[in-house]
C-alpha cells in the first residue's frame, strides 16, 4: 500500500447491521467505507457537493472485499481508508480494525472514475480541480 493520505473514523455496529446471530450482515460493509470516504473526502475540500458543482461524477467501478473476521453487535471498529491513486481515477483502500484489540478485520478498495455530469462521458484522467485538491492537501 502506497497511501498518500489517511482517515480514521470510529464506528459502533448497531442493531440494523446484524442478522439474527448478531453478526454484521456482508452488505452493509459498503456504507461503513462510504462513512470513511466521504471523511477523506471532506480532508480534501471536494465532497459530494463539490463534485456535482464542479461538473464531475464519481460513480464507483470495482468494489473488493477481504472478511477477514466477523463484526458483532456493539462492537466498536475503527475503519481507515487510504487514498492510494488519483490522477487517472480514485482508488482507495479500507481497512477495518477493532478499536480495542486492533485486530484486523477487513480489508477492502474501491476504483472510482470521474464522468462528465453532462455528457456521460467516463474521463481517462482525473479533472484538474481534483488532482489540484489532492496535491494541495498533500503538500501541505
Amino acid at each position: 500500500m502506497n497511501s498518500l493520505l489517511k482517515v480514521s473514523c470510529p464506528i459502533t455496529i448497531q442493531f440494523y447491521d446484524v442478522d439474527p446471530m448478531n453478526v454484521v450482515w456482508h452488505g452493509h460493509y459498503p456504507r461503513f467505507f462510504e462513512e470513511a470516504r466521504g471523511h477523506l473526502c471532506t480532508l480534501l475540500d471536494y465532497n459530494y457537493i463539490q463534485m456535482k458543482e464542479s461538473g464531475f461524477a464519481w460513480p464507483i467501478v470495482d468494489m473488493r472485499i477481504k472478511y477477514v473476521r466477523p463484526l458483532f453487535l456493539y462492537q466498536k471498529i475503527r475503519v481507515e481508508a487510504h487514498l492510494v491513486e488519483y490522477k487517472n481515477r480514485l482508488k482507495i483502500e479500507y481497512f477495518i480494525y477493532d478499536q480495542t484489540s486492533g485486530e484486523l478485520l477487513t480489508k477492502a478498495h474501491t476504483t472510482q472514475v470521474a464522468v462528465d455530469s453532462e455528457t456521460f462521458e467516463m474521463q481517462f484522467e482525473s479533472p484538474e480541480i481534483f488532482i489540484n485538491k489532492v496535491e494541495g492537501t498533500i503538500n501541505k
